[in-house]
C-alpha cells in the first residue's frame, strides 16, 4: 500500500525571552540613540528582574568607539541606575546594582585613547560627573554597610571593587578617596554574618591603598597605620592563609610533589581541604597535560593571589597586624589544628620563587612576598618570633623540579623555612637574562636573617650546607656568565650584595650555626671555588677595591697556600677538611670589609626605594581583578 505524506507541519516553537532582554535591545539597537527613554521606560526596567549576560552579550562586542558614539543611552541607564540604587527601595535597588556591575565592567574592560575623559563620556559626561559619582560613592558605602540583605551589602563591594580596578587608571577611583569606605568595609569584615566574605572588601582596601600613594597622601594608607581591630585582622590573616592555599593547589594539581611519607594526618593541615591541599588521592600527574588540567605553569598564580599586594601593604604599615600575621592560629570546630596563614603564605612563596623564571606575574607575586620577609625580618621581635621553637609548624616546600632542597618531615622553626624557599628560588632561576631586582632582595632577606641570628647568638637547625652550595652556584654563574650579564641594571650591586654576605657568614658563623662541620663546609666551599673568586673580582668593575671582595680571596689564598704545603692535590677530601680546622689559627679576617656583622648588614627598607616596583604590582592586580570580579 503507498505512502501518503502527512498533511500535518511541525512548526518550529516560538522563542521567548524576558522582557528586560527586549528593553536592552531597544536601549542599544535602536537608531534614535540621542533619544532620552520617558520616565515610563525606566519604571518598567527597574521592576524586570536584570539579565546580565543579555546586557552583556550587547556591550561586550562593542568597541570604545562605539560606545562613545552611544553615550546618550550609556549615560541614562547609569545615572538612572544610581538613582534606583540610592532610593532604597526593594527590588529595584538590586535590579539596579546589578545594572551597575554589568555595565561597568563592560565599559570599564575597553581600551580608551583618553581613558579618564572617555569614560566619563560614556557614563556621566562632564557636567554632571562630580553630582553622580559622589552619590554613586555615597550610596555604595550606604549599602556595604547597611545594605538590607547579606547579598546587597556583598554586591556592593562587588560593584566598588569592580569600579576601583577597572577605573584604577583614571581620575574617578579619587571620589573613592572622598568619601573614606574604610569603616564600613571593617564593619563588613566583622560581622559574623560576613565570615567567608573577607577577599572582596580586603582588596578593595588594598587597591583604594594604592592609588596614587606616592603621589598624594592617601587616607586609606594612613588607616593602615592606625587600623587597631584585631578580630578583623584576624579575618584577614585567615583569608589570606586560605588564598595561598587554594593558589597552591593550582600548582599541586599539574604536579603533586608532596614528599614520600608525609600524610594529612602527620602535617595536622587542611581539615576539610585535603584537594586543596593537594593530600588528597594523587592524581597521575608526572607530566602536565591530558585532561588532568588545563592549567599550565606559565598562567600561575590564579588572579586570587591579587591578595599578596594588600598582605604586603598591611605588614608595611600595621606593626600590630604583622605581629597578628606571624602568630595566629586557629581550631576548627572539632578542635583540630588547621594549616596557620604564615606557613600557608611561606608555602605559597615557595612555589612562586620555585617558578618565578616562567612568567612575569609569577616573578612580581614572588618579588612582593620577599619584601614582606624582609620587612618580618627588620622587625626584631618578629623575627624573634620566627626563630623561636613555639612558632613552628608545617610548611609545605614546593618539590616539583630538581635540584631538591632535603626533605623535612615534621615541624619546623619558620625562619628555617623562609631560608628554604630563598635558597629554593636561587637554584631555579638562574639563566643569562637574570632577575636582577628579584636575586636582590633575595640576598636582602638572607642578610637580614643571618645578621638577626649572629645578632641574638641564636643557633638555627638547619641543613646550612644547602644555602652554602646554593650561594656559591650563583657565585658561578656571576662568574661564567659576566660577559653575558653585563649591562643589566643592578647588577654590580647584586654581585657586591653577594659577596659581603657570604663575609658575614664567615665572620658570624660561631655565632649561628649550630655545629663546627657547617662552618667547616662553607670554608670548604670557598677552597672549592678558589679559583673563581678571581674571575669573579675581575669581571666586575667595582669588586677589585670591595673590602669584602679581599676578604673572600684571602681565605681562599690563605688554605690553597696550606693545601699546596700539605701535599696539594693528593689530598682527599678528609685531609681538606682538618688543614681547614687547623688553619683558622692562623687565618685574619679582619674586621673591615663594609661589613657590620652585628649590624643590619642592610640599610633599612624604603618603600620610596621600590616605587616603580609597587606602581607594576598594582597594575597587576588591577589587571587579575577584571578577570576575578
Amino acid at each position: 500500500m503507498a505512502s501518503t505524506a502527512s498533511p500535518l507541519t511541525q512548526d518550529a516553537r516560538p522563542s521567548f525571552q524576558p522582557k528586560i532582554v527586549t528593553l536592552y535591545e531597544s536601549l542599544f539597537t535602536d537608531d534614535g540613540t540621542s533619544a532620552t527613554k520617558p520616565e515610563t521606560f525606566w519604571t518598567s526596567f527597574f521592576v524586570l528582574r536584570a539579565h546580565p549576560p543579555a546586557l552583556l552579550s550587547l556591550l561586550g562586542p562593542l568597541s570604545s568607539d562605539d560606545l562613545l558614539h552611544l553615550q546618550p543611552i550609556t549615560r541614562q541607564l547609569f545615572t538612572h541606575s544610581v538613582a534606583a540604587f540610592r532610593a532604597g527601595h526593594a527590588p529595584q535597588d538590586e535590579i539596579a546594582l546589578d545594572t551597575l556591575q554589568t555595565l561597568l565592567k563592560a565599559v570599564l574592560a575597553k581600551r580608551y585613547t583618553n581613558a579618564s575623559s572617555d569614560v566619563i563620556s560614556i557614563l556621566t559626561g562632564l557636567d554632571e560627573v562630580d553630582r553622580v559619582f559622589t552619590e554613586f560613592v555615597a550610596a555604595l558605602e550606604a549599602g556595604i554597610r547597611s545594605g538590607r540583605t547579606l547579598e546587597m551589602r556583598r554586591k556592593a563591594v562587588q560593584v566598588a571593587l569592580g569600579m576601583a580596578s577597572g577605573a584604577f587608571s583614571t581620575g574617578l577611583v579619587s571620589y573613592f578617596t572622598h568619601r573614606d569606605l574604610f569603616p564600613a568595609l571593617m564593619k563588613f569584615v566583622n560581622d559574623p554574618e560576613t565570615a567567608e566574605l573577607t577577599y572582596e572588601p580586603f582588596m578593595l582596601l588594598g587597591v583604594l591603598a594604592n592609588y596614587n600613594k606616592f603621589e598624594m597622601q592617601n587616607p586609606y594608607q594612613l588607616r593602615l597605620d592606625d587600623f587597631v581591630n584585631e578580630a578583623a585582622m584576624k579575618r584577614i590573616v585567615h583569608e589570606i592563609g586560605m588564598t595561598c592555599i587554594r593558589c597552591r593547589a593550582d600548582y599541586v594539581a599539574i604536579h603533586d610533589d608532596l614528599p614520600e611519607g608525609w600524610s594529612l594526618n602527620s602535617m595536622l593541615t587542611y581539615v576539610g581541604l585535603t584537594i586543596l591541599a593537594g593530600a588528597g588521592q594523587k592524581p597521575n600527574t608526572s607530566a602536565p597535560g591530558g585532561d588532568v588540567s588545563k592549567l599550565s605553569f606559565s598562567t600561575l598564580p590564579n588572579s586570587r593571589a591579587a591578595i599578596l599586594l594588600p598582605t604586603y601593604d598591611f605588614v608595611h604599615a600595621n606593626k600590630l597586624f604583622s605581629h597578628n600575621f606571624v602568630n595566629y592560629q586557629e581550631k576548627d570546630p572539632k578542635g583540630k589544628k588547621v594549616e596557620p596563614p604564615i606557613c600557608a603564605y611561606i608555602s605559597l612563596t615557595s612555589y612562586l620563587l620555585h617558578h618565578a623564571h616562567r612568567s612575569s606575574r609569577s616573578s612580581i607575586y614572588a618579588r612582593t612576598n620577599l619584601l614582606v620577609f624582609r620587612l618580618l625580618l627588620e622587625d626584631s621581635s618578629l623575627c624573634k618570633r620566627l626563630a623561636s621553637p613555639e612558632t613552628q609548624g608545617f610548611v609545605r616546600l614546593c618539590r616539583q623540579r630538581p635540584p631538591h632542597l632535603p626533605v623535612v618531615r615534621g615541624k619546623r622553626i619558620l625562619l628555617a623555612a623562609i631560608i628554604d624557599t630563598v635558597a629554593d628560588g636561587l637554584n631555579h632561576n638562574l639563566k643569562k637574562t637574570l632577575d636582577i631586582p628579584l636575586y636582590s632582595i633575595s640576598i636582602a632577606v638572607l642578610h637580614r636573617a643571618v645578621s638577626f641570628l649572629a645578632r641574638s647568638r641564636t643557633r638555627l637547625p638547619y641543613h646550612w650546607p644547602e644555602l652554602w652550595r646554593s650561594i656559591l652556584t650563583l657565585l658561578r654563574f656571576l662568574t661564567s656568565y659576566a660577559t653575558s650579564l653585563q649591562g643589566l641594571p643592578g647588577l654590580p650591586a647584586l654581585v657586591a650584595d653577594l659577596v659581603s654576605f657570604l663575609v658575614l657568614a664567615l665572620r658570624a658563623g660561631d655565632a649561628f650555626l649550630p655545629a663546627a662541620a657547617d662552618a667547616d663546609d662553607l670554608f670548604y666551599k670557598l677552597v672549592e671555588a678558589g679559583d673563581v673568586l678571581p674571575r669573579l673580582r675581575d669581571a666586575y668593575t667595582g669588586l677589585a677595591s670591595d673590602p669584602a671582595m679581599a676578604v673572600l680571596v684571602r681565605v681562599a689564598e690563605h688554605y690553597a697556600t696550606l693545601i699546596e704545603q700539605r701535599g696539594g692535590k693528593n689530598l682527599s677530601p678528609g685531609d681538606v677538611q682538618e688543614v681547614i680546622k687547623t688553619g683558622y689559627e692562623t687565618l685574619e679576617i679582619g674586621e673591615g670589609g663594609g661589613v657590620e656583622v652585628m649590624g643590619a648588614g642592610v640599610a633599612p627598607y624604603r618603600e620610596s626605594q621600590e616605587r616603580p616596583f609597587l606602581k607594576k604590582v598594582a597594575r597587576v592586580v588591577v589587571e587579575d581583578l577584571g578577570e576575578d570580579v
